[in-house]
């Protein structure tokens, strides 16, 4: 089993998330840090923790970016799986001994996943260790959830990939740096089936201001113009290989249209956020929406000069809807993982 770790100035992140992999039980790991001109003391500190035989540090002279650095660690590590972790993030106790045993007992799986906690400080809460269940997917009809909904899923430090199907899939897209992971997971399921450990707590993600992810501006659209990236990589490059795909890649534009036109009525009701933006995203990845009629009332309303005179009474219906959707949507993808 081998973990690869980018790092970039996450060095007072660092020792904790590589104690929570030297730390698991059951699975014999290798752990590779790559550190791509950091600034701060990172470096020094994967040095310091390469006093470990199993930890191994390489340096980036010059900062190449995320990409092409995890990309160079994931095809020189060559354990039958592999982990791709953040420097921020944890492991649970016992992930990669849960995420293996299912792969080993299914060699059709690409990768495995689970439940992410997320937190932001440290220690995190307690983790779940039980297993409820397996889930096992034919890789098409969780592609085909994943166009349906028209979101990712996963966080990332809950994934153990076999490394044989991801270098079949090839390197993460050095274009798609907001979008690489979803994309990398469209990827595998259209090579190979998906499988995930229910019950138990996979992996701790970190979430913090200094994330790259949280940098961006107007950061909800921004993830969703990634989102319909990665699904228009992933359909150009491994189409071929879907069943139906045409039929797959209009109902995800179609899904993450939805999703614009939901975030559009938030930013109106909370009379806040990139309205007009929303609209012109969803239009414009699934024309249709222009006509259908949330979306005609919503640009309607949002070109009358009574925006902060509407009703009260509607925006809080509206937001109860939303927050009751939401929680039905959380509790889903804790229990089933879609």
């Amino acid at each position: 089993m081998s973990v690869v770790i980018p790092l970039h100035d996450y060095g007072h992140f660092l020792t904790e998330c590589v104690d929570s992999i030297l730390g698991q039980e059951g699975v014999e790991v290798d752990v590779l840090i790559i550190d791509d001109a950091s600034s701060d003391d990172s470096l020094a500190v994967a040095r310091a923790l390469a006093g470990d035989p199993r930890v191994s540090v390489s340096a980036n002279g010059i900062n190449r970016g995320m990409i092409p650095t995890i990309n160079d660690g994931l095809w020189s590590v060559d354990g039958e799986y592999v982990v791709k972790m953040d420097a921020d993030d944890i492991l649970t106790p016992g992930a990669l001994a849960r995420a293996t045993a299912l792969l080993d007992a299914d060699d059709s799986l690409g990768f495995v996943y689970g439940f992410p906690v997320a937190f932001s400080d440290s220690p995190p809460p307690p983790a779940r260790t039980s297993v409820r269940s397996w889930t096992v997917w034919l890789g098409r009809d969780w592609l085909e959830i994943r166009c349906r909904k028209g979101r990712n899923c996963i966080m990332q430090p809950e994934v153990v990939m076999r490394t044989a199907v991801l270098h079949r899939a090839g390197p993460y897209k050095p274009d798609l740096p907001h979008g690489s992971d979803l994309e990398m997971w469209l990827r595998l399921a259209a090579l190979a089936n998906v499988g995930r450990v229910n019950g138990a707590h996979q992996g701790y993600y970190r979430v913090h201001q200094q994330s790259m992810q949280r940098q961006m501006d107007n950061y909800y659209l921004r993830d969703l113009e990634a989102v319909g990236r990665a699904f228009e990589s992933v359909f150009a490059d491994v189409g071929a290989l879907v069943p139906g795909a045409a039929e797959l890649h209009s109902m995800a534009r179609r899904a993450v249209a939805e999703s614009a036109l939901r975030h559009a009525w938030r930013a109106y009701d909370e009379r806040q956020g990139p309205i007009d933006d929303y609209l012109a995203f969803a239009v414009a990845r699934w024309p249709e929406m222009a006509r259908s009629p949330r979306w005609r009332s919503l640009d309607a309303r949002n070109r009358t000069a009574r925006r902060a005179a509407q009703e009260p009474g509607a925006r809080a219906a509206r937001r109860s809807i939303r927050d009751l959707e939401d929680r039905l949507r959380w509790r889903r993808w804790r229990w089933a993982g879609v």
